[in-house]
């Protein structure tokens, strides 16, 4: 399967999990990955281990997507390397969890200028170029928790309804230009995130999968490289739940 060849995407919070195997995908399918993350460490690793499969496919950029002049500099430098970006996935996620009562002011920020600011710096930097592309795509990856909320999390549940709310009016806007922008809402998933949670918790997620257990990152992958691709031009504004059956 080549739908992406001569497709440009970038792909943040791509060092592991979610975000590594959406990079990896695309770039099985053909396309040339822009592979993001603001640790230089994995992010470096993840684009060698993608090569290593799919020789020439990623290159690595380390960049915080909070800091709005870094992703606009990054932005600059991926057209002049790469070329026209066609695809571009919001994947970059933080979380800093616990109750209301306790949670510290920077805890709420740190999650909202990652997982929603984020966002923003990224559209904000790439939209012109989008706009030219062809087939272009923005897809944001969310939460069912940012669609049914979590003890524990409101500064998590906040920045992905947020996402959600920021995907629905990005695609209004950019719909005249042929620009589709969706949502994938992942429910758990197999990740290095959930492999820390205790086995009583676990056990409590899956009584509330109807499917029975948790997804893979493959999952997920596999939706935002169907949305990514020419078969998906008419599904804009729209947020897709890959989550067992969980938000039901």
């Amino acid at each position: 399967m080549s739908h992406f060849s001569n497709k440009i995407a970038v792909v943040t919070g791509a060092g592991r999990g979610i975000g590594q195997e959406i990079a990896r995908t695309l770039a099985a399918q053909g396309a040339k990955v822009a592979v993001l993350s603001r640790n230089p460490a994995s992010c470096a690793q993840a684009a060698e281990s993608i090569n290593a499969d799919f020789p020439g496919t990623a290159t690595a950029y380390a960049v915080d997507v909070a800091d709005h002049e870094a992703v606009q500099e990054v932005a600059k430098r991926i057209g002049e390397e790469l070329g026209t970006v066609n695809i571009l996935v919001n994947n970059a996620g933080v979380t800093r969890d616990g109750l209301l009562m306790r949670m510290k002011e920077e805890d709420w920020d740190t999650v909202l200028d990652t997982n929603l600011k984020g966002a923003f710096n990224t559209v904000k930097a790439f939209m012109r170029v989008l706009m030219k592309a062809q087939d272009p795509r923005i897809i944001n990856i969310a939460s069912v928790i940012g669609l049914i909320g979590n003890p524990g999390q409101t500064n998590y549940s906040a920045s992905k309804a947020g996402l959600i709310g920021f995907t629905k009016a990005v695609a209004r806007e950019l719909a005249g230009r042929s620009v589709t922008c969706n949502a994938v809402a992942p429910g758990f998933i197999d990740t290095d995130m959930t492999g820390e949670l205790p086995p009583a918790i676990k056990d409590a997620v899956l009584a509330k999968i109807p499917l029975g257990s948790f997804g893979a990152t493959q999952d997920i992958a596999a939706m935002v490289a169907f949305l990514a691709s020419p078969a998906a031009r008419y599904i804009t504004g729209q947020v897709i739940a890959v989550d067992g059956g969980m938000t039901m």
